[in-house]
């Protein structure tokens, strides 16, 4: 992947809405999707749309299924007014004012198969990622069940026990950004980008309108990947929650269990625990968007043809 990654803590969704819109069709998950093709330069003010917020949106780009889900012929596809196909990763504007930005949802919270956008495809659909010809999935960690027994209703247990839902958090990529595996972080013990691209549950291919609350470095076998903590502006205590010590008094011990799933979940597989930078701790606001500009601007030269593209896709 190529992005920088983001994990909603938020409870319900804010779609974004362009100040002028037509009538489009429902998307297979109940949800439309939008945005225009990209500018380059998506961060200069000559270059910058203007968006307005509303509870639900009819955007000007759809999703798109081919192939069937949980297979390897599985792809979600986003579409203009057009029919065209266009990119999650380079087509939509990572900013969209306020210090908002745009979060497409790839792994839906309580889900365990790992979807991604496939940065070395044509258009970048989501497909699930695969191993060795074989479709992934995000182990079943029983502590991470154990713990969230406390809070779940006997049903609401029985059901993760059965569908082996993990992931507790929505969790996908902020488009337009790209952590470049040229560059080390003197931060973060000199790791390099991995070459890498929130409660109620979302659907795959969804776009939020989320703002930047924290960041961890995490060092998966020697490599960096950010994960950008975030809030979905539709949430009910968005307002409240505007820096990582709003995030430990309005969701206690989120930062908490978010870093230490990710530091475990390669566990099962036989693989070492992740580490992380930056004293093992969570990082503040000011720090997440510092990690957004310098991807996005990253981003910018990867499509500019600054930096070699390699297998990536800038189609």
């Amino acid at each position: 992947m190529a992005t920088a990654r983001v994990l909603t803590v938020s409870d319900t969704s804010c779609l974004l809405s362009k100040t002028t819109s037509f009538p489009v069709k429902q998307s297979p998950y109940g949800t439309s999707l939008r945005f225009t093709r990209r500018r380059v330069a998506s961060l200069s003010s000559s270059s910058r749309r203007s968006f307005n917020c509303t509870a639900i949106y009819k955007p000007e780009v759809q999703i798109r299924e081919e192939g069937q889900p949980e297979t390897l012929d599985y792809r979600l596809f986003f579409v203009d007014r057009s029919g065209q196909k266009v990119s999650p990763w380079h087509d939509i504007p990572l900013q969209v004012g306020d210090g908002a930005f745009n979060f497409v949802v790839e792994i839906p919270k309580e889900s365990s198969a790992k979807m991604e956008v496939a940065t070395d495809e044509p258009h970048t659909p989501i497909k699930q990622d695969t191993k060795k010809g074989k479709l992934r999935y995000y182990p079943f960690l029983f502590i991470d069940l154990l713990l969230n027994s406390l809070k779940l209703s006997f049903c609401e247990y029985l059901q993760q026990i059965i569908l082996g839902y993990n992931i507790n958090w929505n969790y996908g990529l902020l488009p337009q950004t790209w952590e470049d595996p040229t560059l080390a972080n003197a931060e973060v013990k000199g790791a390099f980008g991995d070459n890498d691209p929130g409660d109620s549950r979302r659907r795959i291919g969804e776009i939020l309108k989320v703002k930047p609350l924290a960041a961890l470095a995490m060092i998966d076998e020697g490599e960096l990947d950010w994960k950008i903590i975030a809030i979905s502006l539709d949430d009910p205590r968005a307002s409240l929650v505007n820096d990582i010590d709003d995030v430990e008094k309005h969701f206690p011990g989120t930062l908490t269990a978010i870093r230490d799933w990710f530091r475990d979940y390669k566990i099962p597989d036989g693989k070492p625990a992740n580490k992380f930078g930056l004293g093992n701790k969570a990082a503040n606001k000011d720090y997440a968007l510092k990690v957004i500009t310098e991807t996005n601007e990253s981003w910018a030269k990867l499509v500019k043809r600054s930096i070699p593209a390699g297998e990536l896709s800038l189609a």
